[in-house]
């Protein structure tokens, strides 16, 4: 980046500027997800661009089979970002933080079978858990935050998360509300100093307010939809990365609601209703896959599940077997009254409106009511239904368990099954990975059976960048709303 509009307009030779949706706070412990924080803090472990987990913060680890114990052994002499020394307490703080029940993390599903952390020494900790969960690994990616400066304060709240202090290889040096978080390299970071002195976060929250600053030169790297990645295709000064992703897209019923408590068994029919690839054609301009299940991009996928494909036919008949009839309107009626829902769905976010929209029509045609609306806010508790957005590249458990098990920090559709509860506790109970496909198998053939989601796609991730940007690692596989591009942010340079 040679001019840097963003900054007041100084020259800047060696600053990167990402058009990134908003923040009102950077709390890794407690929120299920946020590009920024794989700049500002470390775990234990890390992903390299095989989604493979290597070592962060610990250098090494063992685990012990007989009492079901991890010991890590952590990097010696790394500092937070003011300047204190990281230890093992901080460690011991993180999780114990994210278990408390009181500090409702979305995350302490992921570490609910922990039942001792142990401080051996400064540089050492211990984790003692209630069986083996081969997936633990995976989720000591979890930042770690310092205790020093956030032991006593309320973890939802604090005044840290506005001006957070991490070991990663960026530090915050200016936070301008719903404009600006610039961060600057740690010169001592423990990995080695990063090569690109700043990155600005600059808040675009509006998908073609994106394309057209990138278009201006006003940022050189941004997550676009398809059809503006595909402007900037074959165009001199810019690199596109079409990259394979995780994330799918679904509607999320709400099971709180009347409706779905009364109608629960008609879900089916949506599902049926939907034509995927035409939408995948139509909003995505073919990039990305039909999708019935949340482990498609997984070792552990089960192919041979119901997997709804499009039949209007079937919907109307699933309709007809539940008792529905089919009023003068077109639309089916139950008890004397009409079967209609409303997906809501988040503001900015066109891809996701478009495709509410273009499925809200498609169920329509089967007899279904169906409307879309863009609240100011989500409510999880009274909407009907949402376009949902979910998916991990790492472990089969990440994903599935805090978000299909009953009552866990990530099932915002209330949705509870006996049978599915039963296999996801197995898999992730088990280091065999025989055990797991099993497990794994039965849990998405009972999902298919009593659908939580009606699954639409998955999608690519369409990255457009500024050419002089070097060290994108393209085949890496990203997760939930293409998260993960900043895995190896300190080897990225700027030039010719």
């Amino acid at each position: 980046m040679v001019f840097c509009t963003a900054c007041g307009g100084q020259e800047e030779t060696n600053t990167l500027i990402y058009a990134s949706g908003d923040y009102t706070r950077i709390n890794p412990a407690m929120d299920e997800h946020g590009e920024i924080n794989l700049l500002l803090f470390d775990g234990l472990t890390a992903h390299n661009g095989d989604n493979e987990v290597v070592p962060a913060l610990a250098k090494s680890w063992e685990f012990d089979e007989a009492s079901s114990t991890y010991t890590f052994h952590l990097e010696e002499g790394v500092k937070w970002h003011d300047g204190e020394p990281f230890t093992a307490e901080d460690v011991k703080f993180t999780i114990e933080a994210i278990m408390d029940p009181e500090n409702a993390s979305e995350n302490a599903p992921n570490y609910e079978d922990v039942e001792e952390i142990r401080v051996v020494d400064e540089t050492t900790v211990a984790f003692r858990l209630a069986a083996p969960n081969v997936a633990f690994l995976d989720y000591m990616t979890m930042a770690v935050l310092p205790k020093h400066l956030l032991e006593g304060e309320n973890m939802q709240e604090a005044d840290f998360f506005r001006s957070p202090v991490g070991t990663g290889p960026y530090r915050l040096e200016s936070w301008d509300a719903g404009q600006l978080i610039v961060l600057t390299k740690n010169e001592h970071y423990f990995r080695g100093t990063p090569h690109i002195e700043r990155v600005i976060f600059k808040i675009v929250t509006d998908d073609n307010a994106k394309a057209l600053q990138m278009e201006a030169g006003e940022v050189d790297l941004a997550l676009l939809t398809p059809k503006a990645a595909q402007s900037f295709a074959d165009r001199e000064g810019y690199i596109c990365y079409d990259m394979e992703t995780s994330d799918y897209r679904g509607i999320l019923f709400n099971f709180q609601h009347a409706f779905w408590q009364k109608n629960r068994d008609i879900i089916p029919a949506v599902c049926y209703a939907i034509d995927r690839q035409a939408i995948i054609d139509a909003v995505l301009l073919g990039q990305g896959m039909p999708a019935y299940g949340p482990l498609q991009r997984n070792v552990y996928n089960n192919e041979k599940v119901e997997q709804y494909a499009y039949n209007p036919q079937k919907a109307r008949e699933v309709l007809e077997e539940a008792g529905c009839t089919l009023g003068e309107d077109g639309f089916y009626e139950r008890d004397g009254e009409k079967l209609s829902f409303v997906i809501s769905v988040g503001a900015g976010d066109q891809v996701r409106i478009d495709m509410a929209q273009a499925a809200a029509q498609q169920i329509s045609q089967i007899g279904i009511e169906c409307k879309v609306e863009i609240p100011t806010r989500i409510d999880w508790e009274k909407q009907m239904a949402y376009l949902i957005g979910w998916g991990s590249p790492f472990d089969a458990d990440d994903h599935t368990y805090k978000v299909f098990g009953t009552g866990k920090g990530a099932n915002y559709s209330g949705y509870s099954n006996e049978a599915v509860d039963r296999y996801l506790t197995q898999a992730r109970a088990s280091d065999d990975p025989k055990v797991r496909a099993d497990a794994y198998d039965r849990f998405q053939e009972e999902l298919a059976k009593d659908p939580a989601y009606a699954f639409i796609c998955y999608i690519d991730a369409n990255y457009v960048a500024d050419a002089s940007i070097h060290g994108i690692s393209k085949d890496t596989v990203m997760g939930h709303h293409g998260v993960g591009i900043f895995w190896n942010i300190e080897d990225w340079t700027i030039g010719e």
